[in-house]
């Protein structure tokens, strides 16, 4: 692996200077707001890339290093880009995923900072939500003005790590509180991560934490963050998480990596000031949407670029083989053994997909991440059909081969970005009543029949109308591992509905958060957690990948 390159010529590439970095170290430095502000270095706009994906297996298909091995492909071939990824969670490093700065050739580097404590953007964001939830309850001690109801707190605690234990208990059992139900989420699905990833600086931060709802009052009202005289304290632990983070990756490619919401349990997509400063800095942006384009995809289009005015120039989806003979029928234990037919029974889960994105005016390009057990003959499967299709589709090996493995793909992308979508259209308009846009993106994304509301879904929808909320889009939390709302369900389900059990209000954030199924917002570690491989050394760390 070559050495990493200065900071201040990376942030040259992007026409920084050193005086515009706050440096964290060597190899990693915060970039102020205001790069934003200044002329732009070509009167062309720069062109934006989303990476999505079909529906993963359990260790995902390899959409960060795909986007990063992009974005190297992109600079070979002589353009300036810029990658706009996320953060990872210290929940997925040490439980089932690993790390989220991709792999082997196409990684961001430095690799093991990034993947744990990083510049402390996760850590603030953890603090500043646990602040509101202190005052919350201190307001609750005291019984101040307006009275918060105990039993109508819906701000939770959170962590940035898996732990199932934590997502239901009762607090104030010491006699200095008021006992009630209270819980965790983990970090990356806080409410507040997804207000940070949304703001477009700190002003729009503030009014969006003053919006936050943190509970309701003894008539029914709403409790507002701007009334626990939370925000501004909460803003000072904010004050440097909102500049987005600057890297690189193997090959020397700027990246900015802010925000990290995962896309089953939030909106799951890099922090608006990132992937505009990126736009501003580079003539290409390569960015990723989590999981499948059913999650990260749908939201990246219904909520950031409704919310902040963004609409990309192409689209790419991922596919493997070992994820496509999953698909068809093939157990994740066996996923090793070549099975020409079943990744031809699997295409299904990526037509679908394809079929998604064409709803929102996209014709995507698939990039086929190849691992070393595919064969020619796996691989001719998923090329033939596209083919037929009509699909622009390339065969990356960005893994071993970083930036020149995945030119086939930039130079498909590039040609599809020249074209452009059709016609960007979302999945639902503002004005859609709330079920109906639920049921939108559950038959046109998921394929479902229909969508089934449980009481507590009806009542959660009630208080949206009465509160006049009822404009502001849908954020679906629902199972990555299937197009349906049950995990189980593999390839391309057919005649299901999705059940909405619950709807909960994220004023702050600007959207409701609908939960289907038994999805929940704080994930366990497995049987064998990662963590359990992971050591220090003689001072070096071993085992995070």
């Amino acid at each position: 692996m070559s050495a990493l390159r200065p900071m201040t010529h990376v942030a040259a590439d992007l026409g920084l200077a050193p005086d515009d970095l706050l440096p964290f170290g060597h190899d990693k430095a915060k970039v102020p707001l205001e790069v934003r502000e200044r002329p732009r270095h070509s009167d062309r706009p720069a062109k934006l890339v989303l990476v999505s994906a079909i529906t993963p297996t359990p260790a995902g298909e390899g959409k960060t290093t795909t986007s990063i091995g992009l974005g190297q492909a992109l600079r070979r071939l002589g353009q300036r880009v810029c990658l706009a990824l996320r953060e990872p969670s210290l929940g997925p490093v040490f439980g089932v995923k690993g790390g989220g700065t991709g792999g082997g050739r196409s990684l961001l580097e430095p690799m093991a900072d990034i993947n744990l404590h990083f510049t402390g953007d996760l850590h603030a964001i953890s603090s500043a939500h646990n602040l509101l939830s202190a005052m919350a309850d201190n307001h609750l001690f005291f019984g101040k003005e307006p009275r918060l109801h105990a039993n109508r707190v819906k701000w939770p605690r959170v962590m940035d790590m898996n732990d199932r234990a934590l997502r239901r208990m009762v607090v104030g059992l010491d006699g200095n509180g008021l006992p009630r139900q209270e819980g965790f989420d983990i970090t990356a699905a806080s409410e507040l991560m997804a207000i940070l990833a949304l703001s477009e600086d700190r002003a729009d931060l503030r009014a969006r934490m003053d919006r936050i709802i943190v509970g309701y009052d003894t008539e029914g009202e709403p409790v507002r963050a701007a009334e626990l005289e939370a925000t501004g304290a909460m803003s000072v632990l904010l004050r440097d998480a909102i500049l987005p983070n600057l890297v690189q990756s193997t090959e020397g490619c700027p990246a900015l990596v802010h925000c990290g919401p995962f896309a089953n349990i939030a909106h799951g997509c890099n922090s608006v000031v990132a992937t505009k400063a990126a736009l501003h800095l580079a003539d290409w942006v390569v960015t990723e949407a989590g999981f499948g384009f059913d999650l990260g995809a749908e939201k990246f289009f219904d909520i950031k670029c409704r919310k902040a005015g963004l609409s990309p120039d192409a689209v790419v989806v991922v596919a493997t083989v070992r994820a496509l003979k999953m698909h068809g029928g093939v157990e994740v234990k066996d996923l090793g053994s070549p099975d020409p037919g079943a990744v031809a029974e699997g295409m299904a889960n990526l037509a679908r997909h394809l079929e998604s994105a064409e709803a929102f005016g996209y014709k995507a390009v698939v990039s086929i991440n190849r691992f070393a057990q595919d064969t020619d003959e796996e691989l001719q499967v998923i090329r033939d059909w596209c083919d037929a299709q009509g699909y622009r589709v390339g065969l990356a090996t960005h893994f071993a081969h970083g930036g020149a493995g995945a030119e086939e793909v930039a130079r498909l992308v590039m040609e599809a970005a020249e074209e452009g979508p059709e016609r960007f259209t979302p999945a639902y308009e503002d004005a859609d009543p709330p079920v109906v846009k639920i049921r939108k993106v559950a038959q046109k994304v998921y394929g479902a029949r229909d969508v089934v509301l449980t009481k507590d879904a009806r009542r959660g929808l009630a208080r949206a109308k009465r509160l006049g909320l009822t404009h502001l889009p849908v954020c679906m939390a629902k199972t990555q591992n299937s197009l349906s709302d049950d995990g189980s369900k593999r390839g391309r389900p057919t005649g299901f509905d999705i059940t909405v059990r619950d709807v909960q209000i994220n004023a702050g954030a600007g959207f409701l958060v609908v939960l289907t199924g038994d999805m929940m917002r704080m994930p366990g570690l497995p049987r064998v957690p990662a963590a359990v491989g992971i050591d220090l050394v003689d001072g070096e760390i071993r085992g995070l990948t």
